[in-house]
């Protein structure tokens, strides 16, 4: 009889009762860290198309920068390689026409080129001189590329498509060279559809596939790479825009400040008595003034009843 009892109670307890699975408070497990805040498409997020590979292309290159690393080359050394690769394939290939087996020494010599980070991180010799080196050379690879480009499509007669070629050029200049200024100014600038990685393989995929007779594609992702180096350094260009103008805001005043911290109590106690001792003496109301004034006439008759009655009962003479 009393299980039954204690289990009706449970039954009609408001709180036992089953709550919707849109309440938080119907999980009555162990108690479990804080969820990950969900990533918000904001100007943060806007980031290079390939940033979401690169942790498992990290993974891939890893085992292989371990075994590199054993043949005791440099990440420095690999760099210039890489470098000089990239150059020999597109300026030796390129402005002949040979689209096709440029792409082939660029690429072979461009994965070689990555396994630079793989080692440095393996053998433990990450260093400021590296990292500025590989950037430097990786800016010439790219002017190599898009200039072989541009000779070759000139020889070929097609110089506006030549032009767009240089458009290119300068335009991914510009792109790296907007970061690296907003970072020597002290912002962050991660911003941007078209990095380096991006432009990269789009055009050699677009002239490999030119080299192979398919029509129009180089042309197409020319003008494609185009457009999205100039949204990308917009992109750069607002977002360094928006960092300066909230470090130009005016900050708050120091009074401001005070006002929005929360006093202690006792000093608000102190304060509150030493207000209340130098506060002056409050006036008389009205009503208080007017009783004062009628008490005083009220007074006065009385004694003049008073003076009036002993002259009366004085005996005359």
């Amino acid at each position: 009889m009393r299980a039954a009892q204690v289990r009706v109670r449970a039954v009609r307890d408001p709180a036992a009762r089953p709550r919707p699975r849109g309440d938080r408070s119907h999980y009555d497990g162990p108690l479990r860290g804080p969820r990950a805040p969900t990533p918000h498409v904001n100007e943060k997020n806007r980031t290079a198309m390939l940033n979401k590979v690169r942790p498992a292309l990290g993974r891939v290159l890893t085992p292989v920068g371990r075994t590199v690393a054993r043949t005791g080359v440099s990440p420095n050394a690999i760099t210039i390689i890489g470098t000089a690769g990239v150059l020999a394939g597109a300026l030796g290939f390129f402005p002949r026409g040979e689209f096709f087996w440029g792409v082939l020494v660029i690429t072979a010599f461009v994965v070689f080129d990555m396994l630079d980070g793989a080692v440095a991180r393996v053998t433990g010799r990450i260093s400021k001189w590296g990292a500025f080196l590989d950037s430097t050379l990786d800016r010439i690879a790219d002017a190599a590329i898009f200039s072989g480009l541009m000779i070759g499509l000139y020889r070929d007669g097609q110089e506006r498509l030549a032009g767009v070629a240089l458009y290119c050029l300068v335009a991914g200049v510009v792109v790296s060279y907007a970061k690296a200024r907003a970072e020597g100014l002290g912002y962050t600038c991660n911003v941007g559809i078209a990095e380096r990685s991006e432009r990269l393989i789009v055009v050699l995929v677009a002239a490999g596939l030119d080299g192979l007779g398919v029509p129009y594609v180089l042309a197409v992702a020319l003008w494609l790479l185009a457009v999205l180096s100039t949204i990308t350094v917009g992109q750069r260009v607002a977002a360094v825009r928006a960092q300066a103008l909230a470090d130009a805001a005016p900050p708050a005043s120091a009074e401001s400040s005070r006002r929005a911290e929360p006093e202690p109590p006792a000093e608000a106690a102190a304060r509150r008595k030493g207000r209340r001792s130098d506060a002056a003496p409050e006036e008389p109301s009205r009503d208080a003034s007017r009783n004062g004034a009628g008490r005083a006439r009220g007074g006065a008759r009385r004694k003049w009843h008073v003076r009036k009655l002993d002259s009366a009962s004085e005996p005359q003479s």
